[in-house]
């Protein structure tokens, strides 16, 4: 038995075994250099892969929508696709390895697909690459992220693009030896109600892998091997926990409204559909954040209108006409993909992302809004632009909104007109607050970058984390500033970083003025139950 610590990003008790996740090695395309082997184990990739994208389709049929599993349909037809199969035997007889001979032949039949003029056949061609580059990876044994049975997963960190091809039912645990509080680790980790540790004392090594382990979301410690006693003391904890839940419920359904009578919304932050029934499962009075830019991550090339569409009002249906606040896509610093061809920049926090990558990217920001202005016809859904610091800004961006309403309109296709607001998470719109009041329907205060650019301390590094204090004083004026700036114009702010869950602020956001805030899923009660015994 060995213990360590790390610092808890959410408290909870799990106790499993280990899941080892890696960082994918570059495809190994050498092979045997036997045609007739090479070939034996293209079919046998072949039938993997078959596998994978049926159990991916099940998932996605479940809770994505019929979108995503026709693309992945369109995978498995590739792989009865008598001319891709034939060109990828062309080049293994003339001694290419399998995993190379798969990917020149995806390449080529993309190629051609992207050169038809049908629209829809040219979307295909990214689908085409990416069934390549899975059939790649399987006979490199290089497969993609994995979680057959629930487990603990250890790793060096997490990035976006890992979290969310995680299969989330699978995961007992997160713990990472690095990442901070208020990394995506973590923030996953509170969007499903797990135990989670950052930052903790531990070598990986394979030799983890399939080893037991006990996590304790509570005290920050993790037992490898861990002995009957310190399981029984675990289960102890997790079983009064479990009651403290359990309690909460009595708040399930009453209005979030202070002893005062004052009227608070709680809404819940979430980056998918599957998040949007853990809101509606949580209480959650509408969602205040939805995150568009995990549409994008954890994929080969951009999503398409149809595809945003589909994701959108699956959320907006699956709420039952609570509110929507979409936030457009916030790409960029940490959240990247190798399609959006970003350009290395020396400090990403600082570079081209959040609305500045939208507004010079206004083919990418254009299908955006029109799938949430599509989106919007059923039911009530608002746009919200992120890392705004101008006015000028606000001003491009809700001309470009006008001009894809009115082409909506032109082409007769349904849709709703949804209230506009801005995050509130640059100290230049902080201290700009009442000039921007005046543009918009609504702030959100984003407090995680607005913490971290108000204090110059990288919320993604631990070396820093001391300095990076959501309670420093200049933060909580800089927050009651916004909430009195809004009010002043007539129009609400709330909050939708991960400070708005926190236990020791809930009285002073009330004394702020604050009318809405937003936090995980599993949050919400706890949240309400602080709020109705509030005497603000």
């Amino acid at each position: 038995m060995k213990q360590g610590k790390g610092i808890p990003a959410f408290a909870g008790i799990a106790v499993g075994k280990v899941c080892l996740l890696q960082r994918n090695r570059p495809i190994d395309t050498t092979g045997s250099g036997d045609p007739q082997q090479e070939q034996e184990s293209f079919a046998r990739a072949c039938k993997e892969a078959d596998a994978q994208l049926e159990q991916l389709a099940e998932h996605a049929r479940k809770d994505l929508g019929e979108e995503q599993v026709m693309i992945l349909e369109v995978q498995q037809m590739m792989l009865q696709d008598q001319d891709f199969l034939d060109n990828v035997t062309v080049k293994i007889r003339k001694g290419a390895s399998a995993a190379q001979a798969a990917l020149d032949a995806g390449k080529e039949c993309s190629a051609e697909f992207a050169a038809l003029d049908d629209e829809y056949m040219k979307a295909r061609a990214a689908d085409i690459q990416d069934i390549a580059r899975r059939l790649a990876a399987i006979l490199s044994n290089q497969d993609a992220i994995s979680l057959p049975e629930p487990a603990i997963v250890l790793a060096e960190d997490l990035g976006p693009s890992e979290t969310i091809q995680l299969p989330r039912e699978n995961i007992l645990a997160l713990v990472t030896k690095q990442g901070s509080t208020n990394s995506h680790t973590a923030i996953l980790a509170r969007t499903l109600n797990i135990p989670s540790l950052v930052q903790t004392e531990i070598e990986l090594s394979p030799e983890l892998a399939g080893r037991q382990m006990a996590v304790d979301g509570f005290t920050g410690t993790y037992t490898l091997d861990p002995d009957e006693q310190t399981i029984k003391a675990l289960n102890a904890c997790r079983n009064a926990q479990s009651q403290k839940v359990r309690e909460l419920e009595a708040w399930r359904g009453k209005p979030s409204v202070t002893q005062s009578g004052k009227t608070v919304r709680i809404y819940a932050n979430i980056g998918n559909v599957e998040d949007a029934k853990a809101a509606m499962c949580g209480d959650a009075e509408g969602i205040g954040l939805l995150r568009s830019e995990f549409l994008y991550l954890g994929r080969e090339d951009y999503p398409n209108e149809q595809e945003l569409y589909t994701a959108y009002r699956s959320v907006v249906d699956t709420m039952q006409g609570k509110p929507v606040i979409v936030r457009t896509i916030d790409i960029g610093a940490d959240k990247r993909a190798d399609y959006l061809g970003l350009k290395e920049e020396e400090n990403p926090a600082l570079g081209e992302r959040g609305i500045r990558f939208c507004l010079g990217r206004e083919d990418v920001f254009c299908t955006g809004l029109r799938a949430i202005y599509r989106a919007a016809a059923g039911g009530p859904v608002s746009i919200m632009f992120p890392m705004i610091a101008s006015a000028w800004e606000v001003e491009k961006a809700r001309s470009i909104c006008e001009s894809v309403e009115a082409e909506l309109t032109a082409q007769g296709i349904a849709h709703g007109k949804p209230e506009i607001g801005v995050m509130i998470e640059t100290p230049a719109a902080a201290i700009c607050s009442e000039q921007l009041a005046q543009m918009v329907d609504f702030f959100s205060v984003g407090t995680n970058d607005l913490t971290q650019y108000l204090l110059a301390a990288d919320r993604q590094n631990a070396a820093v984390m001391p300095y990076c204090d959501p309670h420093h004083p200049a933060v909580l004026n800089m927050l009651a500033y916004i909430a009195e700036s809004a009010h002043k114009a007539g129009i609400w702010a709330g909050i939708c970083g991960e400070l708005a869950a926190d236990p020791q602020l809930t009285e002073r956001f009330l004394k702020m003025g604050f009318d809405e805030l937003s936090v995980a899923p599993g949050e919400v009660l706890a949240l309400r139950k602080r709020v109705c015994e509030s005497e603000v």
